[in-house]
């Protein structure tokens, strides 16, 4: 028995170990799930896996490739599965690794893929209310698409070549690992997806409304100012913030990455190069699914006059201080005999 046999035995057999569809609460969210797979091949006796699990945009799960074990982020991270089914599923993706690891050893030179190589992945399920919108396994080599799974068949992609043609002619023959891959997207995926969502809902549901200010950056030249819109501690992530004159966007506006705090919320930094004496009259505009229909507008030159009020403030305050003390240790000094 070949190895690759061996392998299609191993995952049949695991199949009879996933549990079957229950019926799920219907919900009217749209809920996403997938994981991604990162192998890097340097030779034919050294490679390393990553993966990691996603509700749309907040990771869930990692891959601990030295153990070969599931990392759990959160403290609903499990769903509703039994710790059982998530050891099967454990177990599945250490033996798909170990699989995966042999199968491209064996077959590397037949399919003219050259060390070092890398090989992506992408699985998953999309749903609508209780019923699956789409599910979807994209393989790419090297960063370009390679194959994917449809229909119970792998296939091709469109700008793949010939190796991606004889790759496919190569797991197609492997009916049962056909069969798993697609309970695993028609059946585990939705289940668990739903599951994972109705767990997280305190956290994946939260809104944190978002704190901005305004500053400027370094000078981009001579008679020109550099404005910089703050938008931090927002979640969930979604976010939308431009420098407007008026109802007018700017087009110069340049945005940062969203960067996250350790709180799990996010910041953002927004740019705008002008001149300075067109900066009068410009403004930031921040919107967010926590502020509702009200969006946060900061005006350029409000901010300094902010500063300007509170300095006028404290400094008279500050005076009136330090004359009542002077002149307590004055009177205090006269009432000596």
């Amino acid at each position: 028995m070949s190895a690759s046999d061996i392998l299609s035995l191993e995952l049949v057999l695991l199949a009879a170990l996933l549990p079957a569809a229950d019926s799920a609460e219907a919900t009217q969210e749209h809920i996403q799930f997938h994981v991604i797979q990162i192998s890097s091949f340097a030779n034919h006796s050294w490679a390393q896996h990553q993966g990691s699990g996603w509700l749309g945009d907040v990771q869930t799960h990692g891959w601990d490739s030295e153990s070969g074990t599931i990392i759990f982020l959160h403290s609903w991270s499990k769903g509703n599965f039994s710790d059982e089914e998530l050891i099967d599923l454990e177990l599945l993706f250490r033996v798909y690794f170990i699989g995966l690891t042999r199968e491209t050893e064996e077959y590397a030179s037949q399919l003219h893929f050259g060390y070092p190589f890398e090989v992506q992945m992408t699985a998953g399920c999309e749903l609508h209310s209780s019923d699956i919108a789409k599910v979807f396994l994209e393989a790419a080599y090297e960063g370009s698409d390679f194959l994917s799974f449809q229909n119970m068949s792998w296939v091709p992609a469109p700008e793949g070549d010939s190796r991606a043609q004889s790759a496919c002619d190569l797991i197609n023959q492997y009916e049962g690992i056909k069969e798993i891959v697609h309970k695993l997207l028609t059946n585990t995926c939705p289940r668990f997806a739903l599951g994972l969502f109705d767990a997280s809902k305190v956290d994946y549901k939260r809104q944190v409304r978002p704190e901005a200010w305004l500053s400027t950056g370094p000078s981009p030249g001579p008679g020109r100012l550099l404005l910089v819109c703050h938008v931090s501690g927002f979640y969930p992530k979604p976010v939308w913030v431009m420098w407007m004159r008026g109802e007018q966007e700017q087009q110069g506006t340049q945005q940062g990455d969203v960067l996250p705090h350790a709180d799990g919320t996010w910041y953002l930094r927004v740019t705008l190069d002008v001149e300075a004496e067109e900066a009068a009259g410009l403004s930031c505009r921040v919107r967010h699914s926590s502020l509702g229909n009200q969006d946060i507008i900061l005006y350029w030159g409000h901010h300094l006059s902010l500063y300007l009020i509170l300095l006028a403030v404290i400094v008279p305050l500050m005076l009136l201080i330090v004359l009542a003390l002077w002149f307590k240790k004055r009177c205090s000094y006269q009432d000596i005999p």
